[in-house]
């Protein structure tokens, strides 16, 4: 396996996680409160979900990579500037602006490759 697919592999089963916990975990859900988007958690969290299982059919139809990296890149960068609104520190910000990066890498090497 190549330093490109785990990438994929750990922000799928990552985004996985997260959009499951969205749903179940209080504190995401006053999390989602907090910055405003508790009407929306739901389907944040269902769009995750799908993208995940996106990156892992892309494994195999390698364009679904291209498009669910950059989403997901676009998503986290929302991420970080609804951090910054809320006045989040930069521990709390960092999450956001490591997924937006490690999304990023992987649309720039799907773009390559």
């Amino acid at each position: 396996m190549t330093l490109y697919n785990i990438l994929i592999f750990f922000s799928a089963i990552s985004f996985i996680y997260y959009s499951v916990n969205s749903i179940f975990s209080k504190r995401l859900i006053n999390e989602y409160q907090r910055w405003g988007y508790d009407k929306l958690r739901y389907l944040i969290a269902f769009l995750q979900f799908f993208a995940a299982i996106g990156f892992i059919v892309g494994f195999f139809f390698k364009p679904l990579v291209t498009i669910v990296s950059f989403l997901l890149f676009l998503m986290m960068v929302v991420a970080v500037f609804t951090r910054l609104r809320v006045k989040d520190n930069l521990i709390k910000t960092s999450p956001a602006i490591f997924y937006a990066i490690l999304n990023l890498i992987i649309f720039y090497y799907s773009m390559i490759s």
